[in-house]
Parts: structure tokens; C-alpha cells; sequence
């Protein structure tokens, strides 16, 4: 299986408010850069189309090295918390709604195509494709202003 690695970021001016998001993906030499934006969203609807957007992009199962900001989607998926609000009917383990069950739907769908590899990165600090994923989501809100 190939592998790509995948850096995305969310950002939103005002929760809920303007939002946009932004992703790279890196196959060997290959770089594409997406983002988008919503006039009215929320900061973790947006890290979670990041995302979305470009696992939707790839044409076969792949190795996916996923980097996000978002302890939101990382642990979302990691630790395994939106397959159990899934089963749960989109019911936290505390009773409450999950929120964005139709975003995670998705998500956990693609994620079940392709091999997801986790990892977390500190936002706003050294990581560059990070930051360029923040720039692109913030430009995307800015659209909607």
C-alpha cells in the first residue's frame, strides 16, 4: 500500500461563526494543498472536513500518516470515542449528543478504507505544514466576512 501523509487544520472567527479549513497531502514528491471555508460553522466542524476532504481525495486504501492540532479528531479516532457514540446511537458516554454525527460518519467510514496512523501537533508552533494549514484555514474564514 502506498503511504501518504496528510496535515490538516481548522479554524473558525468566532465558534460558531466564519470557518475554514485547510489540507496537505504528500505522496513521495508529489504536495497538494485543499481548503475551503462555511459562512457558519464551528472550529471542531472544520478540523473534522479538514480531514474529511482529504482522505476523500485518495483513489485506493493507503497508509495514512494523519497529523492535526485537534485533540478533537485524534483522539476521536484513536482512542476509539466516535465508534463508540456510533454504536451508542450518537450518545456520549454521558448521555449527552455526540456532536457532528454527520461528519464523524463520514470520517469513520473513510478511516475504515485506509490504515490511519495518528499523531498530534502543537498548532501555532514549528511544525511548517501545520502552519501553512493554518494560514489556508484562515484565509478560507476570512471569505466569509
Amino acid at each position: 500500500m502506498k503511504t501518504v501523509t496528510i496535515y490538516t487544520d481548522g479554524a473558525c472567527s468566532g465558534n460558531p461563526g466564519p470557518g475554514g479549513w485547510g489540507a496537505i497531502l504528500i505522496y513521495g514528491a508529489h504536495k497538494k494543498e485543499i481548503s475551503g471555508g462555511e459562512a457558519e460553522t464551528t472550529n471542531n466542524r472544520m478540523e473534522l472536513t479538514a480531514v474529511i476532504s482529504a482522505l476523500e481525495l485518495l483513489k485506493e486504501p493507503c497508509i495514512v500518516e494523519l497529523w492535526s492540532d485537534s485533540k478533537y479528531v485524534i483522539d476521536g479516532l484513536e482512542k476509539g470515542w466516535a465508534k463508540g457514540w456510533r454504536a451508542r446511537g450518537w450518545v456520549k458516554s454521558d448521555k449527552k449528543p455526540a456532536l457532528n454525527p454527520d461528519l464523524w460518519e463520514r470520517l469513520l467510514e473513510l478511516a475504515e478504507t485506509h490504515q490511519l496512523r495518528y499523531h498530534w501537533v502543537k498548532g501555532h508552533a514549528e511544525n511548517e505544514y501545520n502552519n501553512r494549514c493554518d494560514q489556508m484555514a484562515v484565509i478560507e474564514s476570512k471569505k466569509f466576512k
